[in-house]
């Protein structure tokens, strides 16, 4: 099937009508029952992990493309004023999900219909805005962090998770030939690192921390942690061999961890398959 003019909801349907890609459904959690999906989003490795970044204060968050409400969810039972933007209205990938997933749950959301490029709120009114997989999809970069920035108080926090990273732009139609839905809706993209970093940084907006592919699950997911261990520990196993690379590596000791945490970054340093995931904390001065 090859035809660009389904929709979002469209695609993920057949997607999900397919026996051969519910594994990837899953992990995408497409999959229903929502609140079920929600809540499996709300204890991965990837949420525990975001969740290490947001500030202490819960205050008001914006869940930027909120999709189906996976990571609104997260946010409002963790404990956060949860306002959702999602221009799609689509009850299985779009704000009617996300109104059905708030009645269901019984926690908040106010749901509202429009893109990140003209976000309806004053300036100054978001102590968070978090975004999963979002940036790569915008339709102008710039003016998207532009409006995020906008919407941020002084000191608040911008976590833009999950973003397509390409090497050269030579290497984007190689990415979205590869990629399971774009052929179906055209509607997937990628970005040269410094150009989310200069969209970023060009909207008054500092970056904090840019995370890359293994150095967090946030990013490595679908991978279990343990196939990210095996991964991250190869170059050091092949100089010095799988049981010493493993002695060297124990999570349990503070050596062993600062250990892993190099061998990730070096691992990370090392990737460059188009569309490889990063992620970015930036923070309004």
């Amino acid at each position: 099937m090859n035809d660009k003019n389904l929709t979002w909801e469209q695609a993920v349907q057949w997607l999900r009508e397919r026996p051969e890609q519910q594994s990837l459904v899953r992990t995408c959690y497409y999959d229903d029952p929502l609140l079920e999906a929600a809540q499996r989003f709300a204890n991965s490795d990837e949420w525990k992990a975001t969740e290490l970044l947001l500030p202490e204060h819960r205050g008001r968050a914006l869940d930027l493309g909120a999709g189906r409400g996976i990571s609104s969810f997260a946010l409002a039972q963790a404990g956060w004023d949860v306002t959702a933007l999602e221009p799609d209205s689509s009850l299985l990938v779009g704000s009617g999900a996300i109104r059905a997933l708030s009645s269901e749950s019984g926690l908040p959301m106010n749901v509202i219909e429009d893109y990140g490029e003209t976000i309806p709120f004053e300036a100054n009114s978001f102590d968070l805005v978090y975004g999963r997989q979002v940036l790569h999809h915008a339709r102008d970069l710039t003016r998207l962090c532009r409006e995020v920035s906008r919407v941020l108080k002084s000191t608040g926090l911008f976590i833009a998770t999950r973003e397509h990273v390409i090497s050269h732009k030579s290497d984007l139609p190689f990415f979205l030939e590869q990629h399971p839905l774009h052929k179906l809706y055209g509607g997937e993209n990628a970005f040269i690192l410094k150009d989310y970093l200069a969209a970023i940084t060009g909207s008054n907006l500092r970056v904090e921390r840019t995370i890359g592919p293994f150095e967090s699950a946030i990013n490595y997911f679908p991978l279990t942690h343990e196939e990210w261990y095996q991964i991250s520990i190869a170059p050091l196993a092949r100089i010095v061999s799988h049981p010493v690379a493993t002695r060297f590596t124990q999570e349990q000791t503070r050596f062993g961890r600062w250990v892993l945490t190099k061998l990730a970054l070096f691992r990370s340093n090392l990737n460059r398959s188009p569309g490889r995931l990063y992620s970015f904390v930036a923070r309004k001065p």
